[in-house]
């Protein structure tokens, strides 16, 4: 019904008229969503739930979408399109099938945007094109315990609030197979801490441009306490924000 309309039905009261003439409300078409994948085929880590929690927090705060699954059916063209940016969140194995891969290279391929928590690193060891966007592959890791960081680059919207020297207590991932092309945030300091195997330049956190899209990597983010510390919650939320095209 229009106002106009409704005018013309004077035995009903104006009330009934303002309740049906509101303007229909759609969302924002500009409004930016993010996928939050968190599928697991290897080891699960109980910090799952803790990360979509605070992500979910972040979105809201930030004034975007965040769907958060555990369903690779998501990793088709009509439905990836419709992110700016996808998080695997502690994902790890192999989790996507060749189509769900192929759609996902193409969403990169057409300046989607990749951020990668801890265990993302963990994720497709069988992959070549993965390893190469999430920059490197998990090999081993110590116990957990503390350790220093080096933020090596506090330009970036991930790291431009962190001391240049960051003590705290995560689990310390060993990596093979580093891409060069990475533009590396953070490093770890191996004389701090026991079980270190990547020598002076130990990368931890790091970000690049990737066959047409963006890619954000943090190895931090194993444990439960990590997603209630400030440090390391602004530094996720510049990542994503970063994979999301933000400058």
């Amino acid at each position: 019904f229009t106002c106009a309309y409704m005018k013309k039905l004077t035995w009903l009261p104006l009330l009934l008229c303002l309740a049906f003439c509101q303007p229909d409300k759609y969302p924002d078409a500009k409004t930016k969503k993010i996928l939050v994948f968190s599928k697991t085929a290897g080891f699960r880590h109980s910090s799952i739930p803790d990360g979509k929690r605070a992500i979910l927090n972040m979105a809201r705060q930030n004034g975007f979408i965040a769907d958060t699954t555990e369903n690779a059916v998501y990793f088709t063209d009509d439905s990836l399109k419709k992110y700016a940016a996808v998080v695997f969140l502690n994902t790890t194995g192999d989790i996507l099938n060749d189509e769900q891969q192929a759609a996902f290279e193409r969403y990169i391929r057409a300046g989607g945007g990749y951020a990668g928590v801890h265990a993302a690193s963990d994720t497709e060891y069988g992959w070549p094109w993965y390893g190469k966007l999430v920059g490197a592959y998990f090999i081993k890791h110590p116990e957990q315990q503390e350790a220093v960081l080096h933020v090596t680059d506090r330009t970036h919207i991930s790291t431009k609030h962190l001391p240049a020297e960051w003590k705290r207590k995560d689990e310390w991932y060993n990596f093979k197979d580093i891409n060069p092309d990475i533009h590396v945030l953070i490093t770890i300091d191996e004389k701090s801490y026991q079980g270190g195997s990547n020598g002076d330049n130990h990368p931890m956190a790091w970000y690049h441009s990737f066959d047409g899209g963006r890619a954000w990597y943090t190895a931090l983010g194993h444990t439960e306490a990590s997603y209630t510390d400030s440090n390391f919650l602004k530094h996720l939320e510049g990542g994503i924000l970063y994979a999301m095209g933000k400058k």
